[in-house]
């Protein structure tokens, strides 16, 4: 068994363990948590290389789900997971303001890094009951 199945095993087994005490959370912030979880092996499984989970600055609001590198491109990932699929896809979520908010958290994340690395924002949309997951990579520019 290789080390990501027994990671992926591990995390499964503490989640049908926390299923079993006390909700504290509200649902739909369990929902979101499972599909950042998801989207997390999902995109190991594609390659991605993932530095940051949940990425926060003092200096802003906000946060960055996921932080990683697609090969040469550093990746800022947004996670949109929803119970079921609708009408409306789940990175419709991801409008201006939320895409501005990315860009300002983005940015405050390079000033850690060497100039001129290839950066891009990915969007992954999670469909919680039918199992799905869709990536959208580049899904949205620095403008």
């Amino acid at each position: 068994m290789g080390a990501g199945r027994i990671v992926r095993a591990a995390v499964e087994l503490l989640d049908r363990v926390a299923k079993l005490l006390p909700r504290s959370e509200a649902q739909h912030l369990e929902t979101g948590r499972t599909g950042e979880e998801s989207a997390y092996f999902y995109l190991r499984k594609l390659g991605y290389t993932i530095v940051a989970r949940n990425w926060r600055t003092p200096s802003r609001r906000g946060e960055i789900d996921l932080i990683g590198w697609d090969g040469e491109a550093l990746c800022f990932v947004e996670v949109k997971t929803r119970g079921a699929r609708s009408m409306v896809p789940a990175e419709y979520a991801v409008d201006a303001q939320k895409r501005e908010e990315l860009r300002m958290m983005a940015r405050a994340y390079m000033r850690r890094m060497k100039p001129g690395i290839t950066t891009r924002f990915d969007v992954v949309s999670v469909y919680v009951d039918g199992g799905e997951i869709e990536l959208r990579k580049d899904a949205f520019g620095w403008r």
